[in-house]
């Protein structure tokens, strides 16, 4: 029986971009048939070597096509599909990131480079295709699935008797128009073209009747100097689905006790999904030449998790498991010596190319910090290679930069965080180190809140946060006059905002503002707290410290309002006042936002 469905909305809304399709380069249909096509076949494989121990014989993918009706037919022998992973995985986009996928691919003609990206280029047929026909039949199903569309919203769906194992793709072909950049893909010239420049390293044979199209090689195993840069650039874009050019190729060899073979890829954007808990990673692990798993996590540090490639070792039995991959020394020494790798590539991107390297930084730079909270070993090597914002000017700077930069005596590195750079800029906690002309870190990932608790020091210079603890800027202290003038006024101030400040004192780094909240040296911070919250963690309120700038007419107003009139009921909503101001200074929340705002009110009417 022959059941009529509709595609999932942004399904429909996928082919509609598909079949009115502007886009230059059509020819991505027939890779990424191919693409899923060798994929189904890795996966009987692994099936295979699973269940006997061996690899089945003659997995292959088989290209047919017939001018005279107009069809061109991908058909594999892999593992095929029931009737409901048919409609899950091509009725229904199942996918994170589905509706960024469609607002990027409406936003660039050059965006079908997309598809592949977000796990979806089965649809690519539709801008070459009046009609698709799939027939697949799952390994150990008794019967098959027929599938057909024309892509306008509904797709047929029926039980076949006589299916073969695997999936044939039938692509029922529009007239050629050259000018629309629509091919004759029933032509054997242009169909071996298209998989010599976008397939020949797919490690099963791609037949054309008796004519094997792809060479098979392994890039992995063959020499730097006999691959071109765009068989390296077609294999990255196999492999990762992100169909732009690598920033960076690395390939290694270890030879030894434990022989492997690594080829991997630096991204030049960062996917999606780069911080979503379920993305993909990009390490596939191969031994002698066989595909074991894709998403190997095992092989490369998750702060790492954007790096692309493969990795073929020798060593290891055909039927590995993930747990046994967790557990491996092999791996783990694999593993290490990857990193290593990979830093040390970025380090001299650093010196070598740094509309690369700032390329790199822009994309990955708070993925690489993660990093610096669990991997002691990369630490020192994670630090050398990031680079932050500034005091001292518009581009990022290196730790090892500013430390050359640093003024004679200083022995800490200052850091302020926030939640943006132009909120920190305009922070009162800066304003001593701008009069001085101390260098100042501008942090504003969300990661740096963390990790600047984890390291301690940066070649033995201390990490130091502006906004915790006590400063010493070579300032002048309070003189002792002084500190007494202002010793009624802070006792007193304490005491009315009890509830919100551990502590009231003069401040030394306040030059133009008359109050500032800080942090004590071992509180956790205002924004770290939040986050804390955010993420359904009960943390209890930390109280703050709150600094006065004395040389302020506010503060010294106030102070002699005290001396002469204490009892007057208006100086407990003044301290309010100044805590407040203090408060959002800093980008802070209000406890009673409304409360403040008719104090303020109250007190520039009768200033009025």
């Amino acid at each position: 029986m022959t059941e009529t469905l509709e595609f999932q909305a942004e399904a429909r809304q996928l082919l509609q971009l598909m079949v009115h399709s502007i886009y230059s380069n059509k020819d991505i249909f027939l890779r990424e048939l191919i693409s899923n096509a060798s994929d189904a076949l890795d996966k009987r494989r692994l099936v295979a070597l699973a269940e006997d121990g061996a690899s089945p014989d003659d997995l292959h993918i088989e290209i047919e096509a017939d001018s005279e009706a107009r069809t061109l037919t991908v058909r594999d022998n892999g593992i095929g599909m029931s009737r409901d992973e048919v409609v899950s995985l091509i009725g229904t986009i199942a996918k994170s990131g589905t509706a960024e996928m469609l607002r990027r691919l409406k936003e660039s003609k050059e965006s079908a480079e997309l598809i592949g990206q977000f796990g979806v280029g089965f649809y690519s047929t539709f801008m070459v295709a009046d009609k698709v026909t799939l027939i697949t039949r799952k390994a150990g199903d008794d019967a098959g699935t027929r599938w057909e569309s024309a892509g306008e919203g509904t797709y047929t769906i029926e039980e076949v008797t006589d299916a073969p194992q695997g999936t044939a793709v039938t692509v029922h072909l529009r007239p050629k128009d050259e000018e629309d950049a629509l091919y004759d893909y029933a032509d054997e010239t242009k169909i071996r073209q298209i998989v010599k420049k976008y397939s020949d390293f797919i490690s099963f044979p791609i037949r054309l009747g008796d004519e094997t199209l792809n060479s098979m090689k392994a890039l992995w195993a063959r020499p730097r100097s006999e691959v071109k840069d765009e068989e390296y650039t077609e294999f990255y874009r196999h492999i990762s689905h992100d169909w732009t050019d690598p920033l960076e190729t690395i390939q290694m060899r270890a030879e030894g006790t434990f022989e492997y073979e690594a080829l991997l890829f630096i991204p030049s954007r960062a996917p999606h999904d780069l911080f979503q808990r379920d993305g993909r990673r990009g390490i596939q692990l191969y031994v002698k030449r066989v595909f074991i798993m894709d998403d190997s996590r095992e092989l490369m540090p998750d702060y790492l998790r954007f790096v692309k490639g493969v990795v073929d070792a020798a060593d290891l039995s055909l039927n590995i498991s993930r747990e046994i991959l967790q557990q491996d020394r092999h791996i783990q020494l694999i593993r290490r010596r990857l990193a290593k790798k990979v830093l040390s590539t970025i380090k001299d991107l650093m010196t070598k190319d740094a509309d690369k390297y700032a390329t790199f930084w822009r994309e990955f730079g708070r993925a690489v910090k993660e990093g610096l909270l669990g991997e002691a070993d990369d630490q020192k090597a994670i630090l050398d290679i990031s680079s932050f914002a500034s005091t001292a000017g518009d581009e990022p700077t290196t730790l090892a930069a500013y430390v050359e930069r640093m003024k004679d005596g200083q022995d800490e590195i200052y850091f302020m965080t926030g939640e943006t750079r132009a909120q920190v800029e305009n922070s009162p906690h800066l304003e001593a180190f701008k009069a001085k002309g101390y260098e100042v870190l501008l942090l504003t990932d969300p990661v740096d809140e963390i990790w600047v608790d984890a390291v301690p020091d940066y070649d033995g210079k201390k990490l130091q946060s502006i906004a915790r603890g006590s400063v010493d800027l070579d300032s002048e202290p309070a003189s002792e006059e002084k500190t007494g003038e202002f010793a009624p006024l802070l006792t007193w101030l304490g005491e009315t905002l009890t509830d919100e400040v551990k502590e009231v004192r003069l401040s030394t780094r306040l030059t133009t503002s008359p109050a500032c909240l800080v942090s004590d040296s071992d509180d956790i911070t205002p924004t770290l707290e939040k986050m804390y919250r955010a993420m359904g963690q009960e943390v209890p309120p930390v109280k703050r410290i709150l600094e006065l700038n004395p040389d302020h007419p506010l503060v010294s107003g106030l102070r002699t309002a005290h001396e002469q009139r204490a009892d007057d009921p208006n100086l407990p909503e003044t301290a309010e006042l100044l805590y407040g101001t203090a408060l959002l200074a800093e980008g802070g929340d209000l406890t009673d936002p409304a409360r403040f705002a008719k104090l303020l009110a109250d007190r520039l009417a009768r200033t009025v």
